[in-house]
């Protein structure tokens, strides 16, 4: 995932990690982001399922402090998506107001698939409730997307959110097994796409 910028609060880059009530002491801050920057490598390299020893080695620390930060693996994982996270929170609010409802939520879906796929693992990750933290605000972002596309009458009415998301995924993960056809991720949502219309 070539990770935004955006939302930065998001995702601990301020000092306050996800869920923290105050912001960590210097040294702690360094360490927090140097683990956040070796865990988005890694997990870029090897997947989601790396070894934290080796984040936590390549980050210059023990994996004592690794795991004082993150107390899991989904853990550091929420940690690592929350750049992605902020960036598809950002887009979804420029869409909301676009002129074309369908296509609106169409690009959405397309940049979630196009986020996924640039890690690892992260498809099959997110079909995870315990990356709940992740896939809530995504299913309510996308939720109003949904919504407007169908009082706009171009998506049928019986069509959820949580149906387009775990079609989304199911995308990432076969396009995650398929690393030599780039084109399959589009392939297959256009595919998807014909059942959306009434």
């Amino acid at each position: 995932m070539t990770t935004s910028t955006t939302g930065t609060a998001a995702s601990g880059t301020s000092g306050v990690p996800a869920g923290a009530s105050r912001p960590m002491r210097a040294d702690a801050r360094r360490n927090y982001e140097r683990l956040l920057v070796e865990a988005r490598a890694a997990f870029a390299e090897h997947g989601t399922d790396a070894s934290l020893e080796d984040i936590a080695r390549r980050a210059g620390v023990g994996i004592g402090t690794l795991y004082r930060h993150f107390p899991n693996r989904h853990a550091l994982m929420n940690a690592v998506f929350q750049d992605a996270l902020a960036a598809l929170l950002e887009r979804s609010r420029q869409l909301a107001s676009a002129e074309q409802p369908c296509g609106a939520l169409v690009e959405w879906l397309r940049a979630i698939i196009t986020h996924t796929g640039e890690y690892r693992g992260v498809a099959r990750a997110l079909m995870s409730a315990s990356l709940s933290q992740c896939s809530e605000p995504l299913c309510e972002a996308g939720a109003a997307l949904l919504a407007r596309a169908q009082e706009a009458e171009v998506v049928r009415a019986d069509v959820s959110i949580g149906d387009l998301m775990q079609l989304t995924n199911a995308i990432a993960l076969a396009a995650e097994q398929a690393p030599n056809d780039p084109a399959l991720p589009d392939r297959l949502l256009r595919l998807t796409l014909r059942g959306l219309h009434p």
